[in-house]
């Protein structure tokens, strides 16, 4: 069985701001996505890493020129304006020998190997998994305007993050059957949960965080030069 990680790296990062997108500003001396996948090295089960880039997007080759990985770096592949056309471009790129399929967030560069090993683990017992972390806040949901409509338990409440991993056939089936809605799916297990595939969550970390905005990134350069 063969494991490939989809690198989404499509992102225009408007909240973020800047000229440069989020994933290829320096952090510690590199970009964001180079700590992203020498995180990624640290998962042995992983055997190729898909990326999917913007259109003209130039910055990824002369990023990885000559750098050496523990999988392997596939030719990139464009994405589209929708997360939902990256997925499609990214899983028909794929080597046909891959059966499961990790797909990851490129400005989500603190994955740790614990997490890695969790989710890849409960994917390939349970077919689908997905790392979350606990809900310490009261959630409320609310109308357009405000009023509080509910408010869930929180105890049966996770903030999902990435890699989400599922089976390649649970991937592509999903994106099938669910064609017309994409675009209201808010992740990639939300795809396959309203196609009727069963989704598990596996330890997440709070460290895992998805440089969004300039605070983030503050955030980040903290982290790393604490562990340097």
């Amino acid at each position: 069985m063969s494991i490939a990680v989809l690198l989404l790296a499509a992102g225009s990062g408007s909240r973020f701001g800047g000229e440069i997108p989020k994933q290829y500003v320096e952090v510690a001396g590199e970009a964001i996505l180079l700590h992203t996948l020498r995180m990624l090295e640290q998962e042995p089960r992983l055997a190729y890493v898909q990326p999917v880039i913007a259109s003209g997007d130039r910055r990824f080759a002369s990023l990885v020129a000559q750098k050496h990985f523990s999988f392997a770096l596939l030719p990139p592949v464009i994405g589209g304006e929708e997360r939902s056309i990256s997925m499609l471009r990214g899983l028909a790129a794929l080597p046909a020998d891959v059966d499961m399929v990790a797909v990851h967030d490129a400005a989500r560069p603190n994955p740790s190997a614990r997490l890695l090993k969790d989710v890849l683990d409960q994917a390939l017992l349970h077919g689908a998994a997905i790392p979350g972390i606990a809900v310490h806040d009261t959630m409320k949901r609310v109308d357009a305007d405000g009023k509080v409509l509910e408010t869930p338990l929180r105890a049966s409440l996770r903030a999902v993050q990435t890699p989400q991993v599922a089976r390649r056939a649970w991937f592509e089936q999903a994106m099938q059957r669910e064609e017309k809605r994409l675009h209201l799916h808010t992740d990639d297990a939300s795809v396959l949960e309203a196609a009727g595939f069963p989704v598990y969550v596996s330890l997440g970390d709070v460290n895992n965080r998805k440089i969004t905005t300039q605070d983030d990134l503050l955030w980040l350069q903290g982290l790393l030069e604490e562990r340097t």
